[in-house]
């Protein structure tokens, strides 16, 4: 199933994506319980998906469903509200090295806040505080089953879905300290979507083609079989220090040709106007402009 969270009236809405159009999720319900958010469905696993997905199913079929076309919505970010963005750094192995980084020996963590988040089809503001604006293609591991100690082998047990996300970084803030929060919590740093897809229509997260295209040139190509640390190691790991909780998101790290790993006389960072896509196999396609804040 694809979901996604579109704002009508200043209200997030829940729709699913089907190859007829997006459907409402509150009028395929037709006033029957059931999910009206995103994170109804998230918390409620499996047999709300079932739910749902037979509501859809029974307002296309009766022609009663309230089909939407995407591209003519406002989409929210796929994702509303996580309880935690944790966010894992140099995960791709020829990132690592673009950069001239050492290979990490466990994953490199550090967090972003809501405020960060921003929908398909978004402007996103470039800070005035900084001159050096990077993109970054990532794959995001959405929580949908609470997690403490879990197994690598059953840690993917945990994992409702998958989405994409340009993790936004101002280098110049990044870099300023040892600690790279600042440069990357600016405000819609991370946008996210536009569809949040079911792990069962994803199969192995990693085993997808990723890339990141600026105005239309690809910047970086890459596959998420890359990673160092899969998504089923990540999800272990992060589960023997703090508890995961449905809903909360994982950011799992960019591959290679993000503009810090270019020579510094070829380093030219986003700017006013540019527009940046991020394309996940089975995940669709995010595009957001950048725009002088």
């Amino acid at each position: 199933m694809k979901l996604l969270t579109y704002i009508e009236n200043d209200t997030y809405r829940l729709g699913v994506k089907t190859e007829q159009g997006v459907v409402d999720a509150e009028s395929a319900l037709n006033g029957e319980a059931g999910p009206r958010t995103v994170h109804d469905v998230i918390e409620g696993g499996a047999a709300v998906v079932r739910t749902l997905q037979q509501a859809v199913d029974r307002a296309l079929a009766s022609g009663g469903a309230a089909l939407k076309d995407d591209a003519q919505l406002r989409l929210g970010p796929c994702v509303t509200h996580p309880n935690k963005i944790i966010c894992v750094g140099l995960n791709y192995r020829k990132h690592a090295e673009e950069t001239n980084a050492p290979i990490p020996q466990y994953p490199i963590l550090f967090n972003k806040f809501n405020n960060t988040l921003a929908g398909n089809g978004e402007d996103v503001p470039l800070p005035r505080t900084s001159q050096k604006v990077d993109y970054e293609a990532e794959l995001v591991i959405v929580i949908g089953k609470t997690a403490k100690y879990v197994a690598k082998e059953q840690a993917l047990d945990h994992v409702f879905g998958y989405c994409c996300v340009n993790d936004l970084s101002a280098r110049d803030l990044q870099l300023r300290t040892q600690q790279w929060l600042l440069g990357k919590s600016c405000d819609k740093f991370s946008p996210l979507g536009p569809y949040l897809v079911t792990a069962d229509e994803v199969g192995d997260p990693n085993a997808l083609d990723i890339k990141c295209i600026v105005n239309g040139e690809v910047r970086q190509q890459s596959n998420t079989s890359d990673m160092i640390f899969r998504c089923d190691e990540i999800v272990s790991y992060i589960s023997q220090h703090m508890t995961l909780v449905p809903g909360d998101i994982i950011l799992t790290g960019t591959p290679e040709g993000v503009v810090l790993g270019y020579p510094p006389e070829k380093q030219v960072y986003l700017k006013d106007g540019d527009v940046v896509t991020i394309e996940i196999e089975k995940l669709g396609s995010l595009t957001n402009r950048m725009v002088k804040e």
